[in-house]
């Protein structure tokens, strides 16, 4: 969606967040219910009804994410929910922008390899809320391509990917993904290829648009100051007008990359390392095992073995780290630290070497009931607010995940012992086949 600023829209809810916020007791944390239903037009739909704030914040996702672009069209799938919002039911990209200023109401976006989402934060009371919700429903179900608006995102998408080019930890993440997933559709970036996107043209936005923006495609998440019967009102007005497109089929499983090392010139002060291996999927049983070892891994900050062993026992570099990233199918493990470039092959050695005295060991038990208490501790921090809580809505929608997901996520980790840590990461990582990229070491190969 547009970056564009929308200043007024949001001081508005901010205003109106902080004065209740502030009135409620501090101990106002209502048990959250995940009501989970379809529309009459079959659109997926989950929702927390919560009064205690007069805000409704909507979440519509659909399967068009950056893996769905076309062969030679990468770029398509970017650029198509970039221009959502630029231009919609008749009305330009300012009009839209000043009505949602009028009524003091957010419309923003969110886009990856998987999904392309659009995001309504609105007040809840029933003018304010309609006009909104009119704005969202053009954007979804009418958008217009202006020829003139798709000549300048794509000038400005294409300028924005070479201005990133220059930057040495965005080659070293392309390259690593080019390095782990090879020929399937996670490999490129979400912002595409420059050559691609200046041949790209309105037809094949409205084509990419009426093909992945369809009902079988969509998730409808609402979290807020309404009833169930308005939600499921508003998830039938959202609905209605998409098209009644065909099911995209799953992604392909990505085949296991062999062991590779990638080095990159760059004319940085500091070599940027990245390492890592395919990781799971975001259904996988074998998620919290790898969550809560990975905390001990290098997840925890300056609490993990990665931090210890690079920076504090070494002062090789300023930050080391390692965290996995479920998606639709496997998302990459990766573990990452910037060095100065001198220090490059030592530091590497360290890092290869604390993750296969990881994987061989496992974490100790005081390690692993730090990371649970941490966890476990910290997880009141990853509900308290609406937004938040939109967040998990959004992903267990999309994902499919179960509705007590929330409910279960403490007993998850506590129910994590080290045999299934160890277990976990000798399934899923073998230290001998890893993917390798740095960027910055002076020469190239």
């Amino acid at each position: 969606m547009s970056t564009e600023s929308r200043s007024n829209s949001i001081m508005s809810i901010q205003r109106v967040l902080v004065a209740l916020l502030l009135s409620l007791p501090l101990s106002a944390q209502a048990a959250l219910v995940l009501q989970h239903w379809q529309t009459p037009q079959g659109a997926r739909v989950i929702f927390v009804e919560s009064h205690e704030l007069p805000i409704l914040d909507i979440e519509v996702d659909f399967a068009a994410g950056s893996a769905r672009d076309p062969a030679g069209k990468a770029g398509l799938a970017q650029l198509t929910h970039d221009l959502l919002d630029q231009g919609a039911g008749g009305l330009s990209d300012a009009a839209i922008a000043h009505r949602l200023a009028d009524v003091g109401a957010e419309l923003s976006g969110n886009f990856d390899r998987d999904r392309a989402g659009v995001r309504l934060r609105t007040l809840s009371s029933a003018a304010e809320k309609d006009k909104a919700l009119d704005i969202l429903a053009r954007v979804l179900q009418r958008p217009d391509f202006p020829q003139a608006v798709v000549k300048r995102e794509k000038q400005r998408l294409i300028s924005s990917i070479r201005e990133a080019e220059a930057d040495p930890g965005t080659v070293a993440s392309k390259a690593f993904y080019r390095a782990l997933y090879g020929a399937h559709p996670y490999a490129h970036d979400p912002a595409g290829d420059p050559a691609a996107i200046a041949r790209l043209t309105r037809d094949d936005l409205r084509t990419f648009y009426r093909s992945h923006y369809g009902v079988p495609n969509v998730v409808i998440s609402l979290m807020g100051d309404i009833t169930r019967a308005e939600a499921e009102a508003i998830a039938v007005r959202l609905s209605a007008g998409l098209s009644r497109a065909v099911a995209l089929p799953p992604l392909p499983p990505p085949a296991p990359p062999a062991a590779s090392d990638t080095r990159i010139a760059h004319p940085s002060t500091q070599s940027h390392v990245l390492m890592g291996a395919l990781g799971v999927a975001r259904n996988d049983p074998d998620f919290f095992a790898l969550y809560v070892g990975n905390y001990v891994l290098g997840g925890g900050g300056f609490d993990s073995r990665l931090m210890r062993e690079v920076r504090d026992k070494r002062g090789y570099a300023y930050s080391a780290y390692s965290y996995f990233l479920p998606m639709g199918v496997a998302g990459p493990f990766q573990l990452g630290l910037q060095t100065k470039l001198e220090q490059t092959g030592d530091a590497l050695a360290v890092a290869q070497a604390t993750l296969r005295q990881f994987i061989a060991e496992g974490p100790s038990d005081a390690e692993l009931t730090q990371a649970k208490s941490n966890l476990a501790g910290g997880f009141p921090l990853r509900i308290d607010s609406n937004r938040k809580i939109l967040d998990y809505l959004a992903m267990i929608g999309f994902y499919r995940l179960p509705l007590d997901y929330l409910d279960t996520w403490v007993d998850q980790v506590e129910a994590v012992d080290v045999t299934a840590v160890k277990q976990a990461f000798a399934r899923r990582i073998d230290p001998g086949q890893l993917v390798t990229v740095v960027v910055g070491t002076g020469n190239a190969r």
